[in-house]
C-alpha cells in the first residue's frame, strides 16, 4: 500500500523522539535550565542511529552527543541509503520542518547515495538536481528561524597501491561547497576532514575505523572508533565555524569508551 505525503510526515514525526539525544530538564535544584537548541541531523548511513541488528556498525550521529554540553541537543533524523533527493520524497525533511524551532540547527550531509545512477529514485546530477534539493534544506530551515549546515560527505576508505587515501565521492563535494558559499551557508568540510585522517592512519589502521568483521569487509560504514572519530571532526568544525560556542562542546581531547556506544533494540 503507497502512502501520502501526510501519512509519512506523520510516521516520522511520531518517531523523533527515539532519536532525540537530551539532557534533562531541570537542574539538581530542581530549576528549569533555559531550552537548549536542537541539532538535527538530516543524512545517510554514515550518520544513522543503527540498532541492535547492525552492531557493531555506528552512524557518526550516534556517537556526536559525546561532544556536546547541555546547551545542545541531538535530533538523528538520519536513514540508512537515503539520497538528499530521496529523503525529501519520503517526506523526511517534511518531519524536521514540523518539528525545529527558532535557533535550531540543521546539519545536511547527502552524497553517497545521491550519486547512484542507476536508481531514478535517489540520483541527483551534482551541479543541478543535488543543489536543487539541498537548497530545499536550506531554505525550510531559514523560513522556520533555523539555522542550515551544510556538511560534505565522510569519506570512504580507499587507497591506491602506494597507499595514498582515495577520494570516491566525485563532484559532489565541489557542489556541496559551491553552493554553501552561494547561499552564505556555513560549511562544515567532512569530506576532506576525514580524508586527510584516513591518510595519517594509513590502510592497515583505518581497518579499525570502518566495518571490518569476521564476515564483512565494509569500506563505507564505521564501526564505534570511526564513528567516535568522525563525530569528533564534527564536533571541531562546529566549533571552528564558530556554529557552537566552547561552552557548549566538551571531550573534543578526550578518549571516548567504546562501551559507551549502544544498539537499542529496533
Amino acid at each position: 500500500m503507497s502512502l501520502t505525503r501526510r501519512q509519512v510526515t506523520t510516521a516520522a514525526l511520531a518517531a523523533v523522539p527515539l532519536a532525540v539525544a537530551a539532557a534533562p530538564s531541570a537542574s539538581a535544584h530542581g530549576s528549569r535550565r533555559p531550552r537548549a537548541r536542537t541539532l538535527h541531523i538530516a543524512g545517510d548511513s554514515t550518520a544513522a542511529q543503527k540498532y541492535a541488528d547492525a552492531a557493531p556498525e555506528t552512524g557518526w550521529g550516534m556517537a556526536l552527543p559525546y561532544f556536546l554540553n547541555r546547551t545542545v541537543d541531538v535530533a538523528n533524523h538520519a536513514v540508512n541509503g537515503r539520497s538528499s533527493k530521496s529523503f525529501i520524497d519520503e517526506g523526511r525533511l517534511d518531519a524536521i520542518l514540523a518539528a525545529i524551532r527558532p535557533g535550531d540547527l540543521l546539519l545536511v550531509q547527502f552524497g553517497h547515495n545521491d550519486s547512484k545512477s542507476e536508481d531514478p529514485a535517489r540520483y541527483t546530477e551534482p551541479w543541478t538536481t543535488y543543489q536543487d534539493h539541498l537548497r530545499q534544506y536550506v531554505d525550510g530551515a531559514r523560513a522556520r528561524g533555523a539555522r542550515p549546515l551544510l556538511a560534505t560527505s565522510v569519506e570512504r576508505r580507499r587507497f591506491s597501491a602506494d597507499g595514498t587515501a582515495q577520494r570516491s565521492l566525485g563532484e559532489y563535494p565541489a557542489a556541496l561547497r559551491a553552493l554553501a558559499a552561494e547561499e552564505g551557508v556555513a560549511l562544515l568540510d567532512i569530506e576532506a576532514l576525514s580524508l586527510a585522517l584516513w591518510q595519517e592512519l594509513g590502510p592497515e589502521e583505518t581497518k579499525k575505523y570502518f566495518n571490518w568483521t569476521a564476515t564483512e569487509q565494509d569500506n563505507t560504514h564505521f564501526n564505534p572508533p570511526g564513528a567516535i572519530a568522525v563525530a569528533r571532526l564534527v564536533a571541531r568544525e562546529l566549533l571552528r565555524r564558530r556554529v557552537l560556542l566552547s561552552r557548549d562542546v566538551r571531550r573534543l581531547k578526550d578518549e571516548i569508551p567504546e562501551s559507551w556506544i549502544t544498539w537499542p533494540e529496533a
